[in-house]
């Protein structure tokens, strides 16, 4: 896989700092049960690393001590991990909520039995992969089968409740097959809307577009294809300066599998370290407001358009 960190270093990203800490994004490991082209994770069946319950109880304390109320779970599939559920319902105690980035097949998985209803118990927001909501696209992308298995895991969610209660939300995630920018996050999810509910009886609740990043898997593959280049030139001409109060490194950390914290999911990736050089959680470290973010020529992809950012369009 190509190396795409040496093309994305040197940038002229306008400089921003972090603002009030509001999440905590948490990687529990890059395992997955699907190997998407679009990964910036490069997560796979194959990948073996893993967050321990001694990393977890770091965490904890680490919440507690700076009050952070909003936990993202993620990998890999973050339920693979098989302390998914004691972390879960620890950060439930502690009065968090807490979102799990679900990529819906790993919900009918045989050793898996009775997880859906586990994040429904406890009240657990699911943000889940649906890149289209037409199957042949969705499978190009993610695998063969991937969208009936995803319907049919809607299915499992809806029955419980989720996209119906209120405190079981349950939200999907578009991103693009290709390289270019997502359309527009209104008018794409009222045709989520109208097509899942009058072909397949699924419901959910909001469709958040996020942008490819040009890292990892797919930051590779366009490097392959001769088309890092154009995306790049792309991403940089469709800079929106309003997108910038909103990027999602303000308010928002990322912790790998080992404790260690980054700016962003994406910096992590990248091993682009925080200012004060990515320490790990147990020690503390001063990581709130006014530090200035570690930022490269990936950056361009939460501000290009409308914006991206894992809760969707900035604008």
């Amino acid at each position: 896989m190509h190396d795409v960190y040496p093309l994305l270093k040197y940038t002229d990203f306008p400089e921003i700092y972090r603002k009030k800490l509001k999440t905590a994004q948490v990687n529990l490991g890059y395992k997955c049960n699907q190997a998407c082209v679009h990964c910036h994770v490069n997560a796979s069946p194959k990948r073996k690393e893993e967050m321990s319950k001694n990393v977890m109880l770091d965490i904890l304390h680490f919440v507690k001590v700076f009050d952070i109320k909003s936990i993202d779970l993620t990998g890999g599939a973050p339920e693979l991990n098989k302390n998914f559920k004691y972390f879960v319902k620890e950060l439930k105690k502690m009065g968090c909520h807490v979102i799990d980035r679900c990529n819906l097949t790993i919900l009918l998985e045989k050793d898996q039995h009775g997880l859906a209803e586990f994040l429904s118990e406890n009240e657990v927001e699911i943000i889940a992969s649906l890149p289209c909501y037409l199957g042949e696209n969705v499978d190009k992308q993610r695998g063969k089968n991937v969208f009936q298995s995803s319907i049919k895991a809607m299915r499992i969610l809806n029955d419980l409740g989720y996209g119906f209660r209120e405190k079981l939300k349950l939200n999907l995630v578009y991103n693009p097959s290709g390289p270019e920018l997502p359309p527009s996050q209104v008018k794409l999810k009222t045709d989520y809307i109208k097509f899942l509910s009058d072909k397949y009886n699924v419901y959910f609740n909001d469709l958040y577009t996020i942008t490819n990043m040009p890292i990892a898997r797919f930051g590779s593959t366009l490097v392959s294809k001769n088309k890092f280049n154009s995306y790049m030139k792309l991403l940089k001409n469709s800079f929106c300066e309003g997108t910038l109060k909103n990027v999602m490194c303000k308010s928002l950390i990322s912790i790998d599998y080992k404790g260690f914290i980054y700016d962003c999911d994406f910096n992590q990736m990248l091993n682009i370290k925080t200012r004060n050089g990515s320490p790990n959680v147990r020690d503390l470290p001063d990581i709130l407001a006014g530090q200035e973010i570690s930022t490269g020529d990936h950056c361009y992809g939460c501000t290009a358009g409308s914006g991206s950012s894992c809760g969707g369009s900035l604008l």
